[in-house]
């Protein structure tokens, strides 16, 4: 089997947990990494790890040299539901801690491996009170989710929209694309919520 090598810095060290995607003709090379039969005819197939903690992608089922698979998969979108205390907007209003938690681990995992999505923030509410307020309480929350990503570290660069809806924003969708029910409208704690979505480039 023949394999072609990218020309990369010998010295530089790929993390085992990178996220690449590979899709034939089509595939995302990245120059730190190697594949198998290179230009526009780099096969589909499965990534194999090298001792330098490098790449090779073949075809075949065993790998070249029956070197170990990679760990590399493409990463899900993010797609995270912060839920508020009622006509609450602050972050000690959260009252679901365990999705700030899962906020935090993504945050550092950003500042850790260079990921090129793009985020989106929306607030919203339930329909308890007039629009008008629920509207202004919405986009509070999610300034609040904005402002904190930012402190911890997330550029704003990488926030592609913040916005409240009120309870306008209809039903969510998960990482795989299904629709969420939330059930009703009215006096509902799963509707006081603010949603951090991923934007996969080309998604």
């Amino acid at each position: 089997m023949q394999y072609f090598k990218v020309l990369r810095n010998m010295a530089l060290a790929v993390p085992a947990a990178a996220a690449i995607a590979v899709t034939g003709a089509n595939a995302n090379i990245d120059e730190t990494y190697w594949y198998a039969s290179g230009g526009a005819n780099v096969p589909e197939g499965q990534l194999w790890a090298t001792s330098y903690g490098e790449c090779w992608q073949s075809a075949a089922p065993d790998g070249p040299a029956n070197l170990p698979p990679c760990a590399i998969e493409p990463a899900a979108p993010l797609v995270l539901r912060l839920n508020f205390a009622l006509d609450r907007y602050g972050l000690n209003d959260i009252i679901n801690p365990d999705a700030l938690s899962d906020l935090d681990a993504y945050i550092e995992e950003v500042k850790a491996t260079p990921r090129d999505e793009m985020l989106t923030i929306v607030g919203h509410t339930d329909k308890l009170g007039s629009f008008e307020h629920n509207l202004v309480l919405s986009e509070n929350r999610a300034d609040t989710i904005r402002d904190y990503m930012i402190n911890r570290g997330i550029s704003p660069d990488r926030i592609q929209s913040v916005k409240g809806v009120a309870w306008e924003g209809g039903n969510d969708v998960a990482a795989d694309g299904s629709f969420i029910d939330l059930g009703p409208l009215e006096n509902n704690p799963l509707r006081r919520r603010v949603v951090v979505t991923e934007i996969v480039p080309g998604a």
